[in-house]
């Protein structure tokens, strides 16, 4: 067992290494409570601190007789799983970098994440592995096949599974002892703007997004649902700060609504995050007499439901929100449970924000303007996006980190996210959140879930199109969607078109892939409001009186 004390160092503000640092961490628990459960997997499998940590191990001698080094790039591409979370850990038992890729990707966006990534060794679904057939692969040269019989890729040694399973072995001293300020893993946005960017994660980083210091309302008591992907900031990193919490997870492949519960009560869940619409899923369930028999205690939400208060009350827990993302250490957060319902939070100790304009100029208190973020500890945040310095340093000019979200702080220090900067939209010179508009619209008892989206108008600037997935066996009359919106909404605010779809795309961690509905623009089964001859009465304040 190595000595953390090697890393040692003299600022107090960075966490010592057997806090923060995978190999030291793992080795103090596993040591100090080996029987104690880390993770109960969706078969009902647990591994206790000391299996997980002969797991890790055995993965990592793997890894080193396949020719990894410490500072090497792990290339994962697995859905949630054993694999997954032995991949995760034993690059990281090496000092090697994990860098996990999205299970949807295929072509260009593959043949993009894998050059990005500078790995000489992927570890992929032997379902997976075949798409790397057809697309370039820049310097990777061998590919462990897990989960299935490994195809032939020509130009690629491909193994089976047996190698990351050696028979015997130990592990190479390390080169230097592993620092918190050393690149833990590079975990790629989510893409739904644009191109995904690696960003470049320490294990200081880790430890600050979701470690004891910040997430103080979780206990070593608690265990975690995660069922966001590990190639996912709300995967990975919770995952990890669990850990660091010296907690316990149940992993499950993906989110399901409907085998929801079931895992909660089977596995014990005490915590969970719902991102996109798994919250809106759950609260569109019709009421059961059982909806409050379960262990959950907290449940963090981001979008917010629209009414709060009636979801803690039907579900019998406490509701917290927060404002993050890959690049950044969860710098805001609400009460637990939230007093202010709307609000993302104000910003936690150690983390400074600021609302600016596009000069990075300080904007008016409750003016909306783009979210810049610093903080106090270093590496506490993305030291950069890997192979991208001109990208790095616009998001680092003037020493914030420019987040591209809008948002908005009352007097009270109250964060408000707007939306993303490339989500506004412009209409008649009025500026609208499509987040706002969607809050109202998914109040509409039929829709399951929407989003609003910017569409050209003949007249210049934008007009507002809401695309919406519907309930089970329900429909939708849009006339009478916007008549419910009229008195909720401003009338600038209300769609034109209506778009009635399936289901909304989205990406495996559930956010709405907007950019391709834009790309789609007024399509042929768009409803027009105006074609329709429904009109929205602008309202004037003679009107009013």
């Amino acid at each position: 067992m190595d000595n953390p004390a090697a890393t040692s160092h003299s600022d107090p503000r960075i966490p010592a290494a057997d806090r923060c640092v995978l190999r030291y961490l793992l080795d103090r628990l596993a040591a100090a409570t080996p029987d104690k459960v880390f993770c109960v997997f969706e078969d009902g499998t647990e591994w206790s601190y000391a299996r997980t940590r002969a797991e890790v191990i055995e993965t990592a001698i793997g890894l080193q007789a396949l020719g990894v080094h410490q500072g090497d790039h792990v290339l994962s591409w697995l859905p949630n799983g054993a694999d997954a979370l032995r991949i995760f850990l034993g690059s990281n038992y090496l000092g090697a970098v994990y860098v996990p890729i999205n299970t949807a990707y295929k072509g260009r966006l593959l043949e993009h994440v894998v050059a990005r990534a500078d790995a000489r060794i992927m570890v992929a679904h032997a379902e997976l592995a075949p798409r790397l057939a057809t697309v370039g692969r820049a310097s990777l040269e061998t590919l462990v096949a897990v989960g299935g019989p490994p195809p032939a890729i020509k130009g690629l040694a491909v193994l089976d599974e047996a190698a990351l399973h050696p028979e015997g072995g130990s592990l190479a001293p390390l080169e230097r002892p592993i620092e918190p300020w050393d690149t833990q893993s590079i975990i790629f946005t989510s893409g739904t703007t644009g191109p995904s960017k690696a960003v470049l994660s320490s294990y200081c980083h880790a430890f600050s997004n979701f470690g004891p210091d910040t997430w103080q309302f979780i206990t070593p008591e608690d265990r975690y649902l995660i069922s966001l992907p590990l190639f996912h900031l709300g995967g990975a990193t919770i995952a990890y700060g669990m850990l660091c919490q010296h907690a316990s997870i149940t992993l499950v492949e993906y989110f399901k609504t409907h085998a929801f519960w079931d895992t909660v009560r089977r596995t014990g869940v005490t915590s969970v995050f719902l991102l996109g619409v798994m919250a809106q899923f759950l609260e569109k369930e019709p009421p059961k007499s059982d909806d409050r028999d379960h262990p959950l205690r907290t449940v963090g939400m981001v979008p917010l439901v629209n009414d709060v208060d009636a979801f803690m009350e039907r579900f019998g827990l406490e509701v917290y929100s927060i404002y993050n993302m890959t690049e950044l250490c969860c710098p805001v957060m609400t009460t637990v449970p939230m007093t202010v319902p709307g609000s993302a939070g104000r910003v936690r100790t150690g983390c400074e924000l600021r609302v600016v304009d596009t000069n990075d100029c300080e904007v008016p208190t409750g003016a909306v303007g783009e979210i810049v973020v610093r903080a106090d500890t270093p590496w506490a945040i993305n030291h950069g996006y890997y192979k991208e310095p001109e990208a790095t340093a616009r998001a680092w000019r003037n020493g914030w980190f420019h987040t591209g979200d809008a948002g908005r702080v009352d007097e009270d220090g109250n964060l408000y996210f707007v939306d993303r900067l490339k989500d506004t939209i412009r209409r008649r010179g009025e500026n609208i959140s499509s987040l706002e508009v969607e809050t109202e619209v998914l109040a509409y008892p039929a829709v399951r879930e929407v989003a609003v989206v910017p569409v050209p108008s003949e007249l210049g600037e934008d007009e507002v199109m809401a695309v919406v997935a519907l309930q089970p066996e329900q429909a939708l009359d849009p006339a009478a969607l916007l008549e419910f919106l009229e008195p909720r909404l401003a009338h600038f605010m209300i769609p034109r078109y209506v778009r009635i779809v399936d289901a909304l795309p989205k990406t495996p961690t559930e956010k709405i892939e907007k950019h391709r509905l834009r790309a789609e623009g007024i399509t042929a089964d768009s409803w027009d409001r105006e074609a329709a001859g429904v009109r929205i009465q602008r309202e004037r304040l003679g009107a009013l009186r």
